[in-house]
């Protein structure tokens, strides 16, 4: 666990601390899917997180709320990383498209954030979440607001 100032940090590298295991077992919705950090770069975040039997819908299959979940985690964490210490942002509007059902049974999803557009007052990403064999099973669009640091 760190000792450092997390509102020091430029978002790019809190979101490398949270890849490194570095800030300890905090709360978060990442730690209650088991939602993994796989890669952070400035402007593209990978997260993953393997199904299981709680995420399903009445049908039986996983609940399209995980797949909302990790794309709104996978594109605000890619706007993030383009922020300067100090700067907040919040979700503004997300769009989601699902294309496919994914099973419960363990299989590993993937969410890829990318940034289209990181402005001084919003900032806009694309995403898509695929299955553990590369097929699509949500895409989506969001754009976030840019907080200022209090002056």
């Amino acid at each position: 666990m760190t000792t450092t100032d997390l509102t020091a940090l430029s978002g790019l590298e809190l979101l490398r601390l949270v890849r490194d295991g570095r800030l300890g077992d905090t709360p978060s919705i990442g730690r209650l899917l088991g939602m993994r950090f796989d890669e952070v770069e400035e402007g593209r975040i990978v997260l993953s997180l393997d199904t299981r039997p709680d995420f399903a819908n009445p049908l039986g299959t996983v609940h399209g709320g995980i797949a909302a979940t990790m794309l709104d985690s996978a594109l605000a964490c890619a706007v993030h990383t383009t922020l300067p210490a100090g700067t907040g942002y919040t979700t503004l509007e997300l769009k989601v498209n699902y294309i496919r059902a994914a099973r419960t049974d363990g299989q590993t999803l993937t969410a890829e954030g990318t940034v289209i557009h990181a402005g001084r007052r919003t900032a806009t990403a694309e995403g898509r979440v695929t299955d553990d064999q590369g097929k699509l099973i949500a895409h989506a669009t969001t754009t976030c607001m840019i907080l200022p640091p209090n002056t």
